[in-house]
């Protein structure tokens, strides 16, 4: 086993590594960029060091200050976790080369699942279905239009390199391709390094429904059954749950089944998920394999009772995965909501600032992975993601109601998020009843605008700002700089000792 691992990245995602790498007995190196130094990753660290300025093409996608940084701290492994380097084949081999192991899957593997257009090449030819759409990535904007009218519209722009929705765009006409393109390759660029977009034939109004898999460096696979990811806003997942409401056991099985196949046809090791678009007619195709933990991965978590970032872990460490598909079954029903730094009452635009005050849900089947506290700020500069809220109980039905009540009882002070907006989600009677597509968030929530803030919130924040005084939110000693000793008492804000009598 490693004695100390790496995390590239921030967030949720870092806390949650570093949780798991605790319960190991592992040792955990944060790293950060110049905004992050006082974020929540870096403090549950036990090391942390500083990748370099804002930009992510200058810090969390620097493959030379990520392995310097690993070299220099003596970290034998590096966890991706996802987005920025979590599916970058070129930062797996650079990995290998130094001699540091990558918690994912091989370079090789890596290098086909992560190139989408090659990924569904290789399905087809294993017979695996595939959505209509490009086998190669053309140079010229006039290739992608012929394409497209061979295709069919309406098409999908989409990245190459990446997933979490960076770079798609749907396009219903020729006139609306190129604009498409352009904007798909910035985004593709500034969020993986890689600017290659792709077309495929977009389908409208289906399930999208991934499973979950596990494999070994020695052959042998398992998946964890499904995830339902239908409710999306501008292609970007915002809740999850599993089971899935329109699979039965034989589809189940079936679907299963081919998702292992994908991952045996890759040579793939390590865990990862197999994507699909269920169609009206219950026909899936394959979509894509993201090569990484994903984000909804605590869903299946609570209804296996698999710890997903202890097998990774142990998978890279060269364990062989002692589950097999017999004794896997699902437990009850999950819910996920991604809660972001958003301003649902203003097109969803990023909503940075310091939080004032946060109050996490807590009780029996709630889960709640945060990457901020109160006190913390909450940059411009990346995904707006801050947490995720997840609940469990014993049937669907009282999931919603239990994730209803945890989102009425979570609050978030001093910048705006999708609490509200996801509360309405979940009790709206098309989710309640099961009857979700990709489109249900276009359909029922275009023009959404949300209740005022109700006087216990208002009371709330008044609290929380009379306490706001600029303070860092906890202590900790930077390992760039020894000198730098962050007190708890800071987080206190205004404060004084009061006198006995």
């Amino acid at each position: 086993m490693f004695k100390k691992i790496l995390i590239a990245n921030r967030g949720e995602i870092a806390v949650r590594i570093i949780k798991a790498c605790r319960e190991m007995g592992v040792s955990t190196v944060a790293v950060f960029s110049d905004p992050d130094r006082n974020s929540l990753h870096v403090i549950s660290a036990d090391e942390a060091l500083n990748i370099g300025p804002a930009p992510a093409i200058e810090s969390y996608l620097n493959m030379g200050r990520i392995l310097e940084a690993a070299k220099q701290t003596g970290a034998e492994a590096i966890h991706p976790g996802y987005g920025f380097l979590a599916e970058n084949a070129g930062f797996v081999k650079r990995c290998e080369q130094e001699e540091i192991v990558f918690i994912g899957p091989n370079s090789k593997a890596m290098k086909l699942v992560g190139d989408k257009v090659r990924s569904r090449q290789t399905m087809e030819k294993a017979g695996i279905p595939i959505i209509p759409g490009m086998k190669s990535i053309p140079s010229a904007v006039e290739e992608y239009e012929r394409e497209a009218q061979r295709i069919g519209y309406p098409v999908m722009v989409k990245a190459s390199a990446g997933g979490g929705g960076k770079g798609m765009r749907i396009v219903q006409s020729q006139k609306e391709l190129r604009a498409a393109i352009e904007a798909g390759r910035r985004e593709a660029k500034s969020a993986f390094g890689d600017e290659s977009v792709y077309l495929e034939k977009y389908i409208e109004e289906p399930r999208h429904v991934e499973f979950q898999v596990l494999a070994d460096n020695y052959g042998h696979a398992v998946h964890l059954f499904e995830r339902e990811c239908s409710i999306q806003r501008r292609h970007q997942k915002i809740v999850e749950e599993s089971p899935s409401q329109a699979l039965d056991p034989e589809l189940r099985v079936k679907m299963g089944e081919t998702a292992k196949k994908v991952i045996q046809v890759s040579g793939y090791n390590n865990a990862g998920t197999v994507e699909f678009l269920l169609d009206k007619k219950k026909n899936f195709y394959f979509l894509e394999v993201n090569a990484r933990l994903q984000v909804e991965h605590p869903v299946t978590e609570f209804i296996t009772g698999i710890d997903l970032v202890h097998q990774q872990i142990e998978i890279a460490a060269g364990k062989k995965l002692s589950l097999t598909q017999d004794e896997l079954e699902q437990q009850g029903h999950a819910i996920e909501c991604r809660i972001y730094a958003e301003d649902p009452f203003n097109n969803f635009l990023p909503s940075a600032g310091k939080v004032l005050f946060l109050k996490e849900p807590s009780g029996p089947g709630i889960r709640h992975d945060c990457g901020i506290a109160s006190g913390c700020d909450v940059p411009i500069y990346y995904d707006p993601i801050m947490a995720k809220l997840i609940v469990w109980s014993e049937n669907r039905q009282m999931s919603c109601q239990r994730m209803i009540k945890a989102l009425d009882d979570y609050v978030i002070l001093g910048i705006q998020t999708t609490i509200n907006f996801l509360k309405d989600v979940i009790a709206h009677p098309q989710f309640q009843a099961g009857e979700t597509t990709t489109h249900y968030i276009e359909k029922y929530f275009a023009r959404w605008e949300g209740k005022e803030k109700n006087e216990k919130s208002r009371m709330i924040a008044a609290l929380a700002s009379a306490f706001d005084s600029g303070s860092k939110p906890f202590g900790l000693r930077f390992a760039y700089d020894q000198n730098v000793v962050i007190s708890p008492w800071q987080t206190l804000g205004k404060w004084r000792m009061g006198g006995g009598s």
